[in-house]
């Protein structure tokens, strides 16, 4: 596998971006692959949370060696603090990562598929509401998995005045009053989906037992099913931290649909 560091230029937000990208490569870890292999490859967009950037998942998972045996290409880029969000104060963020970044793949890595049944979206966190709303606002996903995801319907659950203080949140998401039934409500995004398409996205949730965001994952959860959603909701003991997501990642890279192969453990 290479391990790539891309520059960018973003037009949307009118400054210079970076992603890292885990790339397939013909190599002698992986004598069996061709390159027919290497062309059409499924690609994972891998979305960190607050405190992260696009180095988080590298640095704190097991994610590269993971997918060392699987022809499958990981992209993660950053948002910054900006929750995935074209935020209140003019920055496009959420259109910067949905529309031009898979553009600026496309054009860079020309071997990544860009077929939907081959693109795939998952977070932690402040990037499993990513990953959901990229799942919901779009048919570029077929699949998107959240982790101990801040799955609002509502961003008004206790822990947020922990995070940061309500002129950031204003400054994310405008006036909260007004947050539900919004563009970036995900409950109304998931509606408004069912409503306006049947290729629906499946859905994967996993959530620790003791973190602070499992009632919200319960409920939410709850009524994404209820729309129709193919969802598969797993919990399990666990807190909110890289301990867990490092398990747990190996879990989503299972559950897609990209013939992943684990790598061989020496007794």
């Amino acid at each position: 596998m290479a391990y790539l560091q891309i520059n960018y230029y973003s037009q949307i937000l009118g400054m210079d971006r970076i992603m890292h990208v885990i790339l397939p490569e013909l190599s002698d870890h992986n004598p069996q692959w061709t390159n027919t292999d290497l062309q059409d490859i499924p690609v994972l967009y891998l979305l960190h949370g607050m405190s992260g950037d696009q180095a988080v998942w590298s640095r704190r998972t097991s994610i590269e060696r993971l997918v060392r045996q699987t022809p499958v290409a990981i992209v993660m880029p950053s948002t910054d603090l900006a929750w995935y969000t074209n935020t209140q104060y003019g920055m496009a963020y959420f259109d910067a990562l949905l529309q031009e970044l898979p553009e600026k793949v496309a054009t860079l890595l020309p071997q990544l598929s860009r077929r939907r049944e081959k693109n795939f979206v998952a977070g932690l966190s402040m990037g499993g509401y990513g990953a959901f709303k990229m799942a919901f606002s779009s048919q570029q996903f077929s699949y998107a998995a959240s982790l101990s995801g801040a799955l609002m319907g509502n961003p008004n659950f206790p822990e947020r005045s922990t995070w940061q203080n309500d002129a950031y949140w204003r400054g994310i998401f405008g006036d909260l009053s007004k947050f539900e039934g919004s563009e970036n409500d995900l409950l109304a995004l998931a509606q408004q989906q069912t409503q306006q398409q049947t290729n629906l996205p499946k859905l994967y949730a996993w959530i620790g037992e003791e973190d602070y965001l499992f009632e919200n994952n319960q409920q939410s959860i709850a009524q994404i099913k209820a729309l129709g959603y193919d969802v598969v909701f797993e919990t399990s003991h666990g807190e909110h931290e890289w301990y867990y997501w490092d398990k747990q990642i190996e879990r989503v890279l299972e559950w897609l649909p990209i013939n992943y192969q684990q790598e061989k453990r020496l007794s």
